[in-house]
C-alpha cells in the first residue's frame, strides 16, 4: 500500500491531547497539512495561537468539532477530503468508575472512524491508530525482567473486567481499553480491506515522558503520565530507597510522535504494530541524570539526590519491550533519558512552574 508524501492532508483526532499536539507539529513541520478534530470549539483558541506562532496558519491547519467520538457517524465529515489519518482520540485516565464509561468510547471511536475512513475517505492512503503498550503486556505472568514484543496480546484485563465489573481496578480497565480497541480495529480492517484503499498501522507506546507543548493550566493539571513522572521526581515525602527502584518502561513524547508521522510516511509500516518504548528504568536513574547537569532547569524546585550509592546489581527491570522494529521498519532511534529529563524541566521552567 503506497504511503503519503509531503503536501498531503492529515486529519489527527483528539488533537488538544498531550502526543496529538506533537504529532500535529511534527506534520506541519514535514510540509503536511492538518485537519484536526477537538471535542469542543473551546479547546481551538490555544492551539490554533501556538501553531500561528510558528507560522502554521489556516491555510495548513484547519479544525472540525467532534464533541462525541462513540455517535454513529461522528467522523463521517471529518474524513471527506484526507490522505490519512492519525486516530489518537482515547480517554487516558485512572479515574472511573463504570468499565464501560472507558472502554465503549475507545472502541466504538476506533471502530466509527474505520468505518467513516471506510465510507466517505476515498483519498485515504493509511491510517495509524494509537494503541499502547497496555494491549502488549499481560501481566503477572511472566517473571521479572518479562520481556514482550509486537507478537504479544494482553490476554488478561479484558476477562478481569468482565468477571469484576465496576470492581475492576482502572488501571485494568484503562489495559483492557486499550486492548479491545486495538483488537477492533484489525478485525475490522481484515473484514474491509478487500473493499477499502487504504492500509493501517498501529503505534503501542508505552508510558510516555517528556516536555508537553498542550494547554496546561498548572502543574497540578498534568496529564496522566506527565503527572506520574512530576510526582516521582518531586514528591511530596521524601521516597523510600525501594520506591526509587521501582523500575517502569518509557519513551519521549517527540519521539512517540515522530513514529505516528514515520508509520504515515514509511511503505512497509502498513499491517505492522510497533512497540514506542525507549527503555526501562528505575526513578533513581532520572534523579541521577537530573543531579548530573551543570544547571537545574527548574529553579523553582530542589531536584532530590535519592540514592546515588545505588548499584548496577540493584537496578532490576521487571519489564523489557523489544522495540526494535522502530529502527528497523521507520528508521529512528529514541532520545535519550536524560535529555527527555532536562527538556522537561525546560519547558515546566518555560511556563513559569
Amino acid at each position: 500500500m503506497p504511503s503519503i508524501s509531503k503536501g498531503a492532508k492529515v486529519l489527527v483526532t483528539g488533537v488538544n491531547g498531550y502526543i496529538p499536539m506533537w504529532v500535529v507539529r511534527i506534520l506541519l513541520e514535514r510540509g503536511y497539512a492538518v485537519r484536526a478534530t477537538v471535542r469542543t470549539a473551546e479547546k481551538i483558541g490555544y492551539i490554533k495561537d501556538y501553531f500561528a506562532k510558528r507560522g502554521f496558519g489556516d491555510d495548513k491547519l484547519e479544525f472540525v468539532v467532534v464533541d462525541d467520538i462513540v455517535k454513529d457517524g461522528a467522523f463521517d465529515e471529518a474524513v471527506m477530503g484526507v490522505d490519512a489519518i492519525e486516530h489518537m482520540a482515547s480517554p487516558f485516565h485512572y479515574s472511573v468508575k463504570d468499565p464501560q464509561d472507558f472502554i465503549r468510547p475507545a472502541v466504538q471511536g476506533t471502530v466509527g472512524i474505520l468505518k467513516s475512513a471506510s465510507k466517505y475517505g476515498a483519498n485515504v492512503k493509511r491510517i495509524v491508530v494509537t494503541s499502547s503498550t497496555a494491549a502488549i503486556i499481560t501481566p503477572w505472568t511472566k517473571p521479572p525482567p518479562a520481556k514482550y514484543s509486537e507478537v504479544d496480546w494482553n490476554t488478561s484485563s479484558p476477562g478481569l473486567v468482565e468477571e469484576l465489573g465496576d470492581k475492576t481496578p482502572s488501571a485494568e480497565i484503562y489495559k483492557a481499553s486499550k486492548t479491545l480497541a486495538e483488537k477492533a480495529a484489525w478485525e475490522f480492517h481484515e473484514k474491509v480491506k478487500s473493499e477499502i484503499g487504504w492500509d493501517l498501522a498501529v503505534i503501542n507506546p508505552t508510558f510516555v515522558f517528556g516536555p508537553p507543548i498542550h494547554e496546561i493550566g498548572s502543574i497540578s493539571s498534568l496529564n496522566t503520565s506527565l503527572a506520574l513522572w512530576y510526582n516521582n521526581i518531586f514528591p511530596k515525602t521524601p521516597k523510600t530507597k525501594e520506591e526509587v527502584l521501582q523500575s517502569l518502561t518509557w519513551v519521549d513524547v517527540r519521539d512517540t510522535a515522530l513514529a505516528h508521522v514515520l508509520a504515515l510516511e514509511t511503505p512497509g509500516a502498513g499491517g505492522q504494530r510497533f512497540i514506542a518504548c525507549a527503555g526501562s528504568f528505575i526513578w533513581q536513574e532520572y534523579l541521577d541524570a537530573l543531579n548530573s547537569l551543570s544547571k537545574n532547569p527548574l529553579p523553582s524546585h530542589e531536584i532530590p539526590k535519592g540514592f546515588p550509592e545505588v548499584s548496577a546489581g540493584e537496578k532490576k527491570y521487571g519489564v523489557i519491550y523489544a522495540s526494535t522494529k522502530v529502527k528497523d521498519v521507520l528508521g529512528f532511534d529514541w532520545t535519550s533519558l536524560a535529555d527527555s529529563a532536562r527538556d522537561t524541566l525546560t519547558e515546566f521552567a518555560a511556563r513559569g512552574w
